[in-house]
C-alpha cells in the first residue's frame, strides 16, 4: 500500500527541529519501535552510524541511553531522561550526548514523539526543541531527523503491516 506522502518532511526555524512520516504501522508498533530495543534493529545504517546498547526505564522520570557507532569505530553515548508518557500517543524525553558534539556541544535539548493513527498506519510528527542560540544544529537535526524517518518506514515497509 503507498502512503499519500510517504516521504519525510522536516523543517527548523532555528530553535525547533521538526519532522513527519507517515508509517505502514499501527501507533503501538511504532512507540515501541522508538522506545524498546528495537531501536537497535533499525535505526541507523552502516555507511551512517548505528545505534548500539539501549537502555530505557519507561516512566516519567525514567532514563534511557545508547551509544552512538560510527562507521570508523567510534562510541559516542547519548542519554535523557523520559518527562512525559501518553501510551501510544505521545512521549516527550530530554537528549544530551555525553561527548563534544560538533553543533550542539551538550546542551540537553528536548524530543517529543508525536503519533496520529490514520488509515494506512500511523503518522510520526518528531519536534526536537531547546536550540535557542545553536540554529545550525537545528537545521542539522531536522534533517537527521528526516533520515531517522526513512529508516524507520523501511522497517516498517518490510512485510510489516498496521495492526
Amino acid at each position: 500500500m503507498m502512503l499519500p506522502h510517504n516521504w519525510p518532511r522536516a523543517m527548523a526555524n532555528g530553535e525547533t527541529g521538526m519532522a513527519s512520516a507517515e508509517l505502514l504501522a499501527a501507533p503501538e508498533q511504532v512507540i515501541a519501535a522508538l522506545v524498546t530495543n528495537d531501536v537497535e534493529c533499525w535505526w541507523g545504517s552502516t555507511d551512517a552510524y548505528r545505534m548500539t546498547g539501549w537502555t530505557a526505564d519507561l516512566r516519567v522520570g525514567g532514563s534511557w541511553s545508547v551509544t552512538v557507532r560510527t562507521p570508523d569505530g567510534r562510541r559516542l553515548p547519548a542519554g535523557g531522561t523520559f518527562t512525559e508518557i501518553e501510551m501510544p500517543r505521545r512521549i516527550v524525553q530530554t537528549r544530551r550526548y555525553d561527548w563534544d558534539h560538533p553543533t550542539l556541544g551538550r546542551k540537553e535539548t528536548m524530543v517529543a514523539y508525536l503519533l496520529e493513527p490514520i488509515a494506512a498506519g500511523t503518522r510520526l510528527t518528531i519536534c526536537h526543541g531547546g536550540f535557542a542560540g545553536f540554529a545550525d544544529a537545528a537545521s542539522e537535526h531536522a534533517e537527521g531527523w528526516a533520515r531517522v524517518l526513512g529508516w524507520l518506514q523501511g522497517y516498517f515497509g518490510e512485510g510489516r503491516q498496521a495492526a
